[in-house]
């Protein structure tokens, strides 16, 4: 299973990236828990685990929010 990392899925804002993580722990936590919950989903997906379609669309929607949050404050970071 290959990971996707915040880096590879923004790579204009993997500098931007790279410093939230050193600077900020709410940052690194959310990013921790993206890759976390990014893992879980496509861990089910590939191996083909059926799952309660509300709870898989649950974690679904969590991913994307903090996918968002993580975008949003990169973007902000940036110079």
């Amino acid at each position: 299973m290959t990971m996707r990392t915040l880096e590879t899925e923004f790579p204009d804002l993997a500098d931007s990236i790279r410093h939230l993580i050193q600077d900020s722990i709410q940052f690194k936590t959310d990013r921790d828990s993206y890759h976390k919950l990014d893992k879980a989903i496509r861990g089910l997906e590939e191996r083909g685990i059926a799952t309660d379609d509300d709870h898989f669309k649950e974690l679904k929607t969590q991913r994307a929010r903090l996918k968002d949050q993580l975008y949003l404050k990169a973007k902000q970071h940036q110079p």
